[in-house]
């Protein structure tokens, strides 16, 4: 397996549990993020993209978690981004809490976001991905910082 992709989709995940994942304990005895109610909820999300929309797919990768934190539902935690073999875009994010997740379904503007998912992507999920079944799963990284522009 390719290193750098295993310390791409491994090393953050290590970092978030160290820097204090809910149920960690803090330096001053202070409640835990579980006890003080600030526990998000960490989602994977697997879009297949359509074909020739896969251009598009990446472009709207890029805008799904600044549109869902810019309506308050989710942390500031980074999302990341990787994409499988077969070009299926994995991500993982941190909603703020569940009820977060049943508020997006009220929202007008996450509800217009997921029908432009809708036309670029079909959902799957990240147990059907044969990456899913390897011990330690490997998958190229996407920089959700860069904008790229090109024709599909």
């Amino acid at each position: 397996m390719n290193r750098r992709i295993a310390n791409l989709v491994v090393l953050p995940i290590v970092g978030w549990a160290l820097a204090g994942a809910p149920g960690a304990s803090s330096r001053d005895g202070a409640t835990n993020e579980k006890e003080a109610g600030n526990v998000g909820h960490f989602v994977i999300v697997c879009f297949r993209p359509k074909v020739g929309k896969e251009v598009a797919l990446v472009e709207l990768v890029r805008e799904h978690v600044p549109i869902l934190r810019g309506q308050g539902l989710v942390t500031d935690r980074p999302a990341c981004a990787m994409r499988a073999k077969d070009g299926t875009i994995v991500e993982v994010f941190e909603w703020k809490s569940v009820k977060a997740t049943d508020d997006a379904h009220a929202n007008p503007a996450v509800q217009a976001l997921w029908t432009r998912f809708g036309e670029v992507c079909d959902y799957d999920a990240i147990g059907n991905l044969p990456e899913a079944k390897q011990l330690f799963s490997g998958f190229e990284a996407i920089d959700l910082r860069n904008q790229i522009r090109t024709t599909e």
